[in-house]
């Protein structure tokens, strides 16, 4: 009797699990929708992040871009003298590449620490979930606009040819915020609950920096292409770099960055709609 009560309730029991799948799914991507929809609270709030860190300096946010213009002129007469490069071709390459690491590696640094971070209003402000995420990204999108125009400025020295292909460069931002607000959700979710987890991030991303083609070009390694091909912010950086440069983005650039996506949203997906509501409790 028990067998068959069992085998009758199991069907039920795999209808119920799957109908909390669905919902838990649900609302992950409600939360993610709502916190989109109020743009205004996480534009301000990244707003405010940048303009605290710059407090009652006389340049205020422009020292981003000062401070990058320093580091992309020194590190290339460091090392186009090592390498042996042509500064007219190795000074735009270095700049477009150090630029756009910047962005991502940040975003994936604050982006681990983005519900930590927020501790206070996430206990306090009855908001999405998502909308600290979107924080980060949103500052870091700032800063971005700052550092550009150091690359503007040594393209136009050097003269380089900005041709169409710079019409890829918005699109290749937008993908990789969409890969930065995967990263920020996961990373910060599990962030909030194991602590050590924005450190080991943080270490691997200065490892990843050294391994990735951003002060050295990648014809320098053209027996390891193998690591290249596995590095994903390689990919990430090429497809806004190349453009750039006035180049076209290798098509296996775009297929990696694309799979990369996919892949991350479902993993993020997965985690976030299981375990968001126990941020609150985490942090």
């Amino acid at each position: 009797m028990s067998s068959d009560t069992q085998a009758g309730e199991s069907p039920l029991l795999s209808q119920i699990k799957h109908g909390l799948r669905h919902e838990q799914l649900g609302r992950a991507w409600r939360d993610i929708a709502a916190g989109w929809k109020r743009r205004e609270l996480w534009m301000t709030l990244g707003l405010h992040d940048v303009r605290q860190r710059y407090r009652r300096s006389k340049l205020g946010p422009f020292w981003i871009t000062i401070s990058m213009g320093i580091m992309v002129l020194a590190l290339g007469l460091l090392y186009g003298q090592i390498f042996r490069q042509d500064l007219r071709e190795y000074l735009p390459f270095l700049a477009a590449g150090f630029v756009v690491w910047g962005m991502i590696a940040s975003m994936v640094n604050e982006g681990s620490q983005c519900f930590i971070q927020s501790e206070g209003m996430i206990r306090q402000l009855n908001a999405p979930v998502s909308i600290y995420a979107l924080r980060v990204l949103w500052s870091n999108l700032i800063a971005f606009a700052h550092n550009i125009w150091v690359f503007f400025g040594v393209a136009l020295w050097y003269g380089i040819d900005l041709n169409w292909n710079l019409l890829w460069v918005p699109v290749a931002l937008c993908v990789i915020l969409l890969n930065g607000l995967w990263m920020a959700l996961l990373f910060g979710l599990l962030s909030a609950r194991f602590r050590d987890v924005p450190l080991i991030i943080a270490s691997i991303v200065q490892v990843l920096f050294f391994i990735t083609p951003v002060i050295w070009r990648p014809e320098m390694l053209p027996d390891r292409a193998l690591l290249l091909d596995l590095n994903p912010f390689y990919h990430l950086v090429e497809i806004m770099r190349a453009p750039l440069l006035g180049q076209a983005a290798d098509p296996g650039h775009w297929l990696a960055v694309l799979t990369i996506m996919g892949v991350g949203w479902v993993v993020t997906l997965f985690f976030y709609s299981a375990y968001r509501w126990r941020i609150a409790y985490w942090v």
